[in-house]
């Protein structure tokens, strides 16, 4: 994951701090939710009695969560590299700041290792090495990873058009930030048509709900609800809502670039090979309402 991905990642855990926010997963599949729990608590059976467990890229720690309603006996470990994230759930531990290309625990530490949408977000290689020497000998390691022809990618590829509709060819922004220099130079202005009629048009165009709708509601509405603010208050407003948006586009570039990485099957195999690692099972998941995929999830240990 490169700098500026990386940057989009922890802003978003540090501004879902306190919620179970899913990162890319479009919100009304609640499918997909219940067919990753059933992949990761098919894999609790098969571990150690008091397994420890790694949870990479763990992020609100929904694995761990997962993992431990079906085995009570388990005792987990995430880590991330972001630096804020939402509390764990009980009786599991996070390290943050942690990349999984360097991670800070002794060799044999962990029976098993978990990464839900996380592995193929690193350096295959270098994060394969390092699972390879924290796993014990005989430990299984359960990957759950995106698919370039999954609904995933293709949800978050229609949010990037509406999001780069609203920012570059409808050019909200800059719109909004015109009317507040009329304003802070005494001139009273009515609202923009094109702010006023962009919501509007953006729910016509992509749907009501889509981004191509909220972001010129949150517009419209920091124009309007800010009329007696300082014009200095309400910019900082619109940068706060903007700087959201590319964060968002940095995250489905990462997710983009983590799909074309699974992809390539045969550089991926590779990779996890030249580790010292073997992949032994690899299981389509798909949403379980439109039976579309979304992900594969993977089974690996040592190589013998």
């Amino acid at each position: 994951m490169n700098k500026a991905h990386g940057s989009a990642w922890q802003d978003f855990w540090a501004d879902n701090v306190d919620s179970c926010a899913g990162g890319c997963l479009p919100q009304q599949w609640h499918g997909i939710v219940t067919a990753q729990i059933g992949c990761w608590q098919r894999l609790a059976k098969h571990l150690p009695r008091k397994a420890r467990i790694l949870d990479i890229a763990t992020g609100d720690g929904r694995v761990m969560d997962w993992v431990m309603r079906a085995r009570r006996d388990i005792k987990p470990v995430g880590c991330d590299l972001a630096e804020i994230l939402p509390k764990p759930p009980a009786g599991a531990k996070v390290r943050t700041g942690v990349a999984m290309e360097n991670l800070p625990f002794h060799d044999a530490s962990f029976a098993a290792v978990t990464s839900q949408f996380g592995f193929e977000y690193g350096d295959t290689l270098k994060a394969a090495c390092e699972i390879s020497r924290v796993l014990q000998p005989d430990g299984i390691i359960g990957l759950m990873t995106h698919r370039q022809d999954g609904a995933i990618l293709a949800h978050n590829l229609r949010r990037r058009e509406q999001i780069r509709w609203v920012l570059e060819e409808l050019q909200l922004i800059e719109t909004a930030k015109r009317h507040l220099s009329l304003r802070a130079s005494g001139i009273v202005a009515s609202l923009p048509q094109r702010i006023s009629q962009a919501p509007a048009e953006g729910a016509a165009r992509f749907g009501h709900g889509s981004a191509a709708w909220e972001i010129p509601e949150a517009i419209r509405q920091t124009l309007l609800l800010g009329q007696r603010d300082h014009p200095a208050t309400v910019s900082a407003m619109l940068d706060t809502i903007s700087e959201k948006a590319r964060n968002e586009l940095g995250r489905i570039a990462s997710l983009e670039a983590a799909c074309a990485t699974t992809s390539n099957e045969r550089g991926f195999l590779a990779a996890i090979g030249e580790a010292g690692l073997e992949q032994v099972a690899i299981e389509t998941v798909c949403e379980l309402v439109d039976k579309k995929p979304f992900a594969d999830f993977r089974t690996l240990h040592r190589a013998r």
